[in-house]
């Protein structure tokens, strides 16, 4: 069984945030959608173990077949190999990865990936060690060792989210592209999002890709279309992969869209976008809800899924 929104979309991802705690500071995190509340400076609740898993047990019964962790960052959890473990025993689940800033990874890249962690996306920004600490407030020799232990960990594929900041790194894009080359990793352009940043900053660092997905759409071998992700372009070189991502206020990311989130605080959000109709799991399986309770909360967000942009 696969759940359709009303607009026929399928539901086929779900991305639990299980903190919102985060050893970096950088300016462009979108944060997940999540309101900032007292929450990004680690004093909310969390959900535990059990809890996280019970959540991708019961979205897996309704044909969610693949789960990313998110946060905040997931590596500051001391429990977070107990979660994976958790998760990665769900029989048939098809997908386990997580979303990473890498630069704790060097130390658990190989534990995670025994606990059954499939793959993951590092965020770097750059290679170069004065803009990384300009933008994150951490050193890039920790994420880069990050990434060179989850290549070595066997995690496939690696993912770099290089988030474009006009002015700051769109002249590193090729630097970045030979980096991805030698490392055996993907490369993903992501264009800067308006959320959880101020107007001033979206308005002096957002860069259409426009232009440089054409470049690439002239020089590549072949060009795929992922159409259960958002319809992104995927762009094939010799030993190199090159995706683009779109901001998320655009008509065909919305449509294409087939994801659910968790907030870190235990609820269910229908889009990035949105913070006006999220559905609570985690009050009523404190409660004591039965899996059928919560599959009916499961059901009943996913049809106030809606393309945030549907006339864009």
């Amino acid at each position: 069984m696969v759940l359709t929104d009303n607009c026929g979309r399928p539901l086929l991802n779900l991305r639990i945030s299980i903190t919102q705690r985060c050893n970096l500071r950088c300016d462009y995190c979108h944060k997940e959608g999540e309101e900032i509340t007292s929450c990004s400076r680690g004093t909310a609740e969390e959900m535990t173990v059990d809890e996280i898993a019970r959540v991708a047990r019961v979205a897996h019964s309704l044909g969610i077949a693949r789960i990313k962790l998110t946060g905040g960052e997931p590596l500051m959890r001391k429990d977070l190999c107990e979660i994976v473990k958790e998760i990665a025993a769900i029989p048939g689940l098809k997908d386990l990865s997580m979303t990473t800033n890498g630069t704790l990874l060097g130390f658990q890249a190989q534990e995670l990936r025994a606990c059954g962690l499939s793959r993951v996306n590092i965020s770097l920004p750059t290679l170069n060690a004065d803009i990384y600490h300009k933008l994150t407030y951490g050193r890039i020799e920790n994420a880069l060792e990050g990434v060179k232990a989850a290549v070595a960990a066997g995690f496939y594929p690696v993912k770099l989210n290089m988030v474009i900041l006009n002015g700051v790194n769109v002249e590193a894009i090729p630097e970045m592209m030979d980096f991805a080359r030698q490392t055996g990793t993907i490369l993903q352009l992501i264009e800067l999002d308006p959320i959880n940043v101020d107007a001033e900053y979206y308005s002096e660092y957002h860069k259409f890709l426009d232009e440089n997905e054409a470049m690439l759409r002239q020089k590549a071998l072949k060009v795929k279309t992922r159409r259960f992700m958002h319809n992104r372009r995927i762009y094939h070189f010799p030993n190199a992969t090159i995706e683009v991502v779109h901001p998320i206020e655009n008509r065909d990311f919305c449509m294409h869209c087939t994801r659910l989130r968790v907030t870190s605080d235990g609820k269910l959000k229908t889009c990035l976008m949105r913070n006006d109709n999220l559905v609570d799991v985690l009050t009523p399986m404190r409660q004591g809800a039965s899996d059928e309770e919560m599959k009916t909360l499961f059901m009943h967000a996913n049809q106030l899924r809606e393309p945030y942009n549907e006339s864009k």
